[in-house]
């Protein structure tokens, strides 16, 4: 109806949209330091006109106020979709470009404590001995220097390897943690499809909803689809994860035992659900993805190399050494000791005394510097690890550059979605002082209403 009663109608709606609005800003400034959560947005709507009025109304046409027809999160799908990505990405370069930077930290190249050091300091030993072939503190000393330089080896490949063990126990956690916010990603759309059936707001599971996306997006790089109730589905590398109300429980297939050490067989992962056990293809990114590259490619890829510079440099030292003859006029005997499985974890000095260091390239306890001369030349081992650091080196400073650049876009998707969705506080406090305002124009608009109907109902007609 028109007139005097529907004007109350309309401020009354007027009071209540304002009164939801400055609720909603409330909401917002008392969550701006909540991780996670999507700034809300009123979302008005006219009242029109009924469309039938009553036979004798003389309604105008003009409307009946204003509702709060829902409320919104301020979030883009599309923009949710990238960042997930981006953050997968960024973990998987995170991950790598740590461990590499501590295994190159460990190397200790160049440094006075690396193998390379080591190396010219056992070349600088034969030197020595060459110069003075009758000296017994020469020769101690190139003992003294292979075995630290045997040293050094043994230290690089622990170091490889407790690395190795380490990032073998981080796999298992990660799958543990992937299991975790798997299942609770499940329950959350449980309660997604439930508030949605009943038409409850569902603003706070839709937050942790994607919250839960993300970090799975972060753990292995998983791909996520909306459900038609509001909930997400996750696939890794298209084998479902989480579907609706269930969810897979990943497992370590094959590489990795559940103590977190090495089966002998490559990496693999598998999906198990409902309808059975599924093989996760390889190619994974995110943290979990960049653990098993590490585990699977770039740290054995190392140690094979750091092996096979041990083996060389025993083969080339032994061969040369055994061309020659000790302080005795004895022939020399093999100077390095290693286990063909592990060349880099095993090299010893497998000489006991200095006496049997074979200087002299003469039979017969001749004082001929001769076959140390050779050995202080043979460099064949030297360039190897060279270039295996090179290599490395380069390896590490391209991990670097592709972390930095990804963190660049990463921070640009991170920064469209803080402000679309993040908490300014400013814009909240005009918000709360717009509704307040309008609250107030709405309240005064029934006061005046009041007592003109006061006026129409208590004066009208009066005789005096």
């Amino acid at each position: 109806m028109t007139g005097s009663f529907s004007s109350l109608n309309t401020a009354l709606s007027a009071l209540r949209y304002n009164r939801v609005a400055m609720d909603v800003a409330s909401g917002n400034i008392a969550n701006v330091g909540t991780e996670g959560y999507a700034r809300r947005r009123v979302n008005g709507q006219a009242v029109g006109a009924p469309t039938r009025p009553a036979m004798w109304s003389r309604y105008d046409g003009g409307g009946d106020g204003v509702t709060a027809a829902g409320i919104d999160r301020m979030t883009d799908a599309l923009l949710d979709v990238r960042a997930r990505r981006e953050h997968g990405n960024q973990s998987y370069l995170d991950v790598r470009q740590s461990v590499l930077e501590r295994v190159e930290s460990g190397i200790g190249e160049p440094g006075d404590n690396g193998v390379a050091a080591a190396i010219a300091d056992f070349r600088s030993a034969w030197h020595d001995l060459a110069n003075n072939p009758g000296s017994d503190a020469a020769r101690s000393q190139v003992l003294g220097r292979a075995a630290t330089l045997a040293d050094a080896l043994r230290i690089q490949s622990r170091n490889i390897d407790a690395e190795s063990g380490d990032q073998r126990v981080r796999a298992v956690a990660d799958v543990a943690e992937v299991n975790t916010v798997a299942s609770d990603l499940a329950a959350t759309n449980r309660s997604i499809a439930i508030a949605s059936l009943n038409g409850d707001d569902a603003g706070v599971l839709l937050d942790k909803r994607d919250q839960l996306a993300m970090r799975l997006s972060e753990l292995t790089g998983s791909k996520t689809t909306q459900r038609p109730d509001g909930g997400f589905d996750v696939t890794l590398n298209g084998v479902s994860l989480v579907n609706g109300a269930s969810a897979g429980t990943l497992q370590i297939a094959s590489g990795i035992t559940p103590a977190g050490a090495s089966d002998g067989n490559p990496i693999t992962y598998s999906i198990t659900d409902a309808s059975g056990t599924t093989a996760v293809p390889a190619g994974m990114t995110g943290e979990l993805g960049g653990v098993t590259d590490l585990l699977t490619t770039t740290l054995p890829a190392y140690s094979v190399g750091l092996g096979a510079v041990a083996q060389q440099l025993a083969d080339e030292i032994n061969t040369q050494h055994q061309a020659g003859y000790d302080a005795a006029g004895n022939p020399g005997q093999p100077f390095f000791s290693y286990n063909p499985a592990d060349p880099a974890g095993t090299i010893a000095v497998a000489l006991t005394t200095s006496s049997q260091v074979a200087a002299s390239s003469l039979p017969g306890g001749v004082l001929d510097a001769g076959n140390a001369n050779a050995l202080a030349t043979a460099t064949g081992a030297e360039d190897s690890y060279q270039r295996l650091i090179n290599g490395f080196g380069t390896e590490v400073a391209s991990v670097k550059r592709l972390a930095a650049n990804q963190q660049v876009l990463t921070g640009q998707v991170d920064a469209s979605r803080e402000q679309l969705s993040g908490v300014n506080l400013d814009e909240e406090m005009v918000s709360m002082m717009s509704s307040q305002r309008a609250y107030e124009a709405a309240s005064r608009v029934m006061t005046t209403v009041d007592s003109v109907l006061d006026t129409l109902i208590n004066r009208t007609g009066l005789v005096h």
